[in-house]
């Protein structure tokens, strides 16, 4: 088993990893990290959520920072605010123990744009940043990225589902020549080939883990038969079993969870929603809550759930199933992450069957039923 001094990693990171209590590399981190130390090459990742991608290639880019210029050297591009300042909080993490100072910033929309403008005025060597945004801030010339050597599009395919498409496009199309572009996903539909062959060398080096495993093995999938009527007492039922436990409930529409929030709530249950109608504030704080657990359970549709990354999820529930079949595995990966173990759990009802049959033909899972 490969240590992280093994993949070439200096001393001084490892020193940082080992107090994360990240000792043992995962399976991207050891196929990534070796190639892209040495950093003259495209690069993509297929990988799911919950693998280690941060450190992936995280380590390798601020291995290769250099903290003499005073100039921006990698971009990091990612679907959500909260990725964002997950992975920037991260990035700072595994510098604890480094001499020469690496200044990583955060540029996503919901704040000042005021603000960040002040911050990317101080010395920044990488930026993390939402697209939309980030794009705000090229097309005003308030940042610079000419100089940028790596570009990583963390989550890409979430970045498109989620109407980045544009905004990608036009960031891809700078200064094509002098950098390299890391590019990871959890799955590959055809826009993402697209951009592949649109915007990345044809020698670029493809790395997939778990190549069978579309969805992480460590979620056990489960489903309950039900019918509309019944489907909140079993909803209740379940919760209540799982008392203490924390997780995700998923629903397809923004009044379906604020309604079913509402519901659990008069039933006693430590429930927050998160949709798209909120503000940002008001969503950070159920964020906030939820991360610091004085709120167990979190409602949410998909779109609204995309990048939260919150350790020690036991469960993941589907109230409806998802529209896409993608969306089942993103929906999942929220559970059973950094080597745990969860449980996916979908309610059906009896015209939903085949919808069940086809995810698991396209996922190559099973999903057993359950009585309750």
């Amino acid at each position: 088993m490969s240590t992280f001094l093994d993949l070439g990693v200096r001393k001084d990171f490892v020193l940082a990893l080992k107090e994360l209590e990240i000792k043992v590399p995962t399976e991207i981190q050891e196929k990534a990290i070796p190639i892209l130390l040495k950093s003259t090459t495209d690069f993509i990742g297929l990988a799911q959520t919950g693998t280690g991608k941060t450190a992936a290639y995280g380590l390798p880019i601020l291995h290769h920072i250099d903290v003499s210029k005073n100039e921006i050297q990698a971009l990091i591009l990612a679907p959500t605010r909260e990725l964002v300042q997950q992975i920037k909080k991260q990035l700072f993490k595994f510098t604890k123990f480094t001499d020469a100072k690496i200044f990583v910033e955060g540029v996503y929309g919901g704040e000042k744009i005021d603000k960040q403008i002040s911050a990317l005025k101080r010395t920044t060597h990488i930026v993390v940043a939402t697209p939309g945004r980030l794009l705000d801030l090229i097309e005003r010339g308030d940042v610079n990225i000419k100089n940028v050597k790596t570009l990583v599009l963390d989550e890409a395919d979430e970045m498109l589902s989620m109407g980045f498409k544009e905004d990608l496009n036009k960031i891809l199309k700078y200064n094509t020549g002098k950098k390299h572009t890391w590019l990871f996903s959890a799955t590959m539909p055809e826009e993402i080939q697209r951009i592949i062959k649109t915007y990345m060398s044809p020698h670029a080096i493809q790395v997939e883990v778990n190549k069978d495993a579309l969805v992480n093995a460590n979620i056990t999938h489960q489903y309950i038969s039900t019918n509309i009527k019944e489907k909140f007492n079993i909803l209740v039922t379940l919760l209540g079993r799982r008392e203490g436990e924390r997780g995700i409930i998923f629903c397809r529409t923004k009044a379906g969870t604020k309604n079913l929030t509402e519901k659990l709530i008069d039933e006693g249950f430590s429930v927050g929603a998160l949709e798209g109608d909120m503000q940002q504030k008001e969503r950070d704080k159920v964020m906030r809550a939820f991360k610091n657990e004085s709120l167990q359970i979190l409602i949410s549709t998909d779109v609204s759930a995309r990048g939260i990354d919150v350790n020690n999820l036991s469960f993941v529930i589907h109230h409806q199933l998802p529209e896409q079949i993608e969306y089942y595995t993103h929906r999942s990966g929220r559970t059973a992450r950094a080597g745990k173990k969860g449980n996916s759990i979908a309610l059906i009802i009896p015209g939903e069957l085949h919808k069940l049959h086809d995810i698991q033909k396209a996922l190559n899972i099973q999903i057993k039923e359950v009585i309750i």
